[in-house]
């Protein structure tokens, strides 16, 4: 299997990317030694999906495996639920030699990653990531949680898995709305990082969405291969990897403003546009390299203005509660050309209150 790894000395660990990878996983896992055994977490949807071919994989390599699922979306990704898997796990028997997989998206790999993170004060886990949003971000990085009333991902903990392994083949299987939501992420790599890449996907939209294998393992390749440098270099968001929240500050508030009916993704897709936005009112950004990042997702079929009958008071109390706000002051992380973005605190209120309101 081809590896890209995150250098964290002695808890570096691979990405593998290959296509149908899922039912080797058994074979590699044991070779690996990460557990004894295994519990494998899924969303009742994902777990009736690809649940049977990762627990054949695991047993025909003479692993021992159960898997234990929950309620499918972004409404269960809770302590409740984190409190209920933690009961079955001890119900079943596991110890501290065992080991966690999350099969899923991003909801199951930040769920699996925080239960690992505190289950008999922690224990191994892997991600196996089943979206294309979990394939190219959530999964890689170590940032694990749940989210709570006040906020999304606000209680949680920065804990690395021991492997990614990213099957590209069951892309297929997400519906058009979760593979654009993943397309947002792709995008922002561009944006943040790589003006090239950021050309590759303007000019590749048709075999993308197509799902093209040599474009979507070389997209995949690319984000993953970004975002492992990122963390190697800052794993616990201290300086650079803050830049891997483009578009999330904004995105979060709209995500919980519209009481998570609209998915991460596609929150985040806004949150982009308007960031490039607000790069332009501050100075940051010129108008038409804004113009190009908010025409490239549009031309994806991604929303890009902030939904008309979200509230702009509950926005502002969304931005006040997110994680990125320190001494009381919300820090955005802008654009300043594709490619390279700066963060920052010195936004006026007056034009974040512009760009709420769609001017």
């Amino acid at each position: 299997m081809p590896e890209l790894r995150v250098g964290l000395g002695d808890r570096s660990y691979p990405i593998i990317i290959e296509s149908g990878c899922l039912r080797n996983i058994g074979r590699d896992l044991l070779a690996r030694k990460v557990g004894k055994r295994y519990g494998v977490i899924a969303d009742d949807r994902v777990a009736g999906l690809f649940g049977d071919t990762l627990m054949e994989s695991l047993k025909g390599a003479g692993i021992d495996a159960e898997l234990m699922s929950f309620p499918q979306g972004e409404a269960n990704k809770t302590l409740r639920t984190i409190e209920l898997l933690a009961g079955s796990l001890v119900r079943s028997g596991f110890d501290r030699k065992d080991a966690l997989i999350a099969l899923g998206g991003g909801v199951t790999g930040d769920l699996t990653g925080f239960l690992a993170s505190a289950f008999m004060r922690g224990i191994p886990f892997v991600q196996v990531p089943t979206t294309l949003l979990a394939q190219v971000d959530s999964s890689v990085g170590g940032k694990t949680g749940v989210d709570i009333p006040e906020g999304k991902n606000l209680v949680g903990a920065f804990y690395q898995p021991k492997a990614v392994y990213i099957d590209i083949s069951v892309l297929r299987s997400l519906p058009k709305e979760e593979l654009l939501g993943g397309l947002a992420e792709v995008i922002k790599y561009g944006v943040i990082r790589d003006a090239r890449f950021f050309e590759f996907l303007s000019v590749n939209m048709a075999g993308i969405l197509g799902l093209d294998e040599k474009l979507v393992s070389h997209m995949v390749f690319t984000c993953c291969r970004i975002k492992a440098e990122v963390v190697s270099e800052d794993e616990r968001e201290g300086g650079v990897r803050r830049i891997l929240n483009y578009g999330h500050t904004i995105g979060h508030a709209v995500e919980g403003a519209s009481n998570y009916s609209l998915i991460h993704g596609l929150a985040v897709a806004i949150g982009m546009a308007a960031a490039a936005r607000l790069a332009v009112l501050t100075g940051h950004l010129a108008a038409e390299q804004a113009e190009k990042i908010i025409d490239v997702l549009k031309a994806y079929g991604m929303p890009v203005e902030i939904p008309k009958d979200l509230d702009r008071h509950t926005l502002k109390k969304y931005l006040q509660a997110d994680k990125k706000v320190v001494g009381g002051k919300v820090h955005y992380v802008l654009p300043t050309a594709i490619g390279s973005t700066c963060i920052t605190a010195d936004v006026g209120e007056e034009l974040v209150d512009r760009i709420l309101a769609g001017e």
